[in-house]
């Protein structure tokens, strides 16, 4: 029987999260860019409509941000093309670090 005061496990989500300067490198990279939106302008949009609709769902939803050249690096170390299927690896993964340290950080408080 699980104790009241522990923690509940939530879901976590990891978005991928492009800086302006960022997505047309992300993008004339993609190997889907056919499926990713023409602009920055428009691709926030659908993110950030994507974003309240996970929130408002009750889960935790933490953006990730991505560098297009780390990004090129990992998916060429994991032998994956970049589409959405490694881009959503890659954000889950960057979170999951994220997730680490800061776990560490706060039993170190």
């Amino acid at each position: 029987m699980k104790d009241s005061n522990e923690p509940k496990e939530e879901t976590v989500v990891a978005i991928v999260w492009y800086r302006p300067e960022q997505w047309r490198r992300v993008r004339d990279i993609a190997t889907d860019a056919d499926e990713l939106e023409a602009s920055y302008a428009e691709w926030l949009q659908v993110a950030e409509e994507k974003l309240k609709q996970l929130r408002s769902s009750g889960l935790r939803v933490e953006k990730v941000d991505v560098d297009s050249e780390e990004l090129i690096l990992w998916c060429n170390e994991q032998g994956m093309e970049n589409n959405g299927q490694a881009r959503a690896q890659y954000a889950a993964e960057r979170l999951s670090e994220l997730d680490q340290k800061r776990s560490i950080i706060q039993r170190r408080k």
